[in-house]
């Protein structure tokens, strides 16, 4: 897994590097298994303040680009502190990379269970071409 960290706007402290790395990892239980298979994981993670003379509201952004064998997912926050922002991104990246996990299981799911019908000889359709 590659893991590229970029400051916008800020200076990136030790603290703040480490947190967004463990924030990653933290997603690295979904992606090591895509790993395992020979897949390729590209995280981008930009940190920074929205503007330099912003004194209150939502003045910390965060965006993260993961590219997982050419699929991307994406996700950004706008938040008062910084390492709630890191959380929310975080957090949306999980739904939406588990999310997909489900989908292509279902999906996979789906078609075993039509071709045991087709086998048993309880169904005619065929589920390659959709046709009974």
């Amino acid at each position: 897994m590659q893991i590229n960290l970029f400051g916008k706007n800020i200076d990136l402290t030790e603290a703040i590097k480490d947190y967004v790395l463990k924030r990653v990892t933290n997603l690295g239980k979904l992606l090591s298994t895509i790993e395992e298979r020979g897949g390729k994981v590209m995280v981008n993670f930009e940190v920074g303040k929205s503007t330099k003379h912003h004194k209150s509201g939502e003045v910390f952004h965060t965006d993260c680009l993961i590219k997982i064998d050419g699929k991307e997912f994406y996700g950004s926050a706008d938040k008062e502190d910084l390492y709630e922002a890191i959380d929310a991104v975080k957090d949306s990246l999980y739904n939406e990379i588990n999310k997909n996990k489900d989908r292509t299981q279902t999906l996979f799911h789906r078609g075993a269970r039509s071709i045991k019908k087709m086998m048993k000889g309880l169904s005619r359709r065929n589920p390659f071409t959709s046709k009974y």
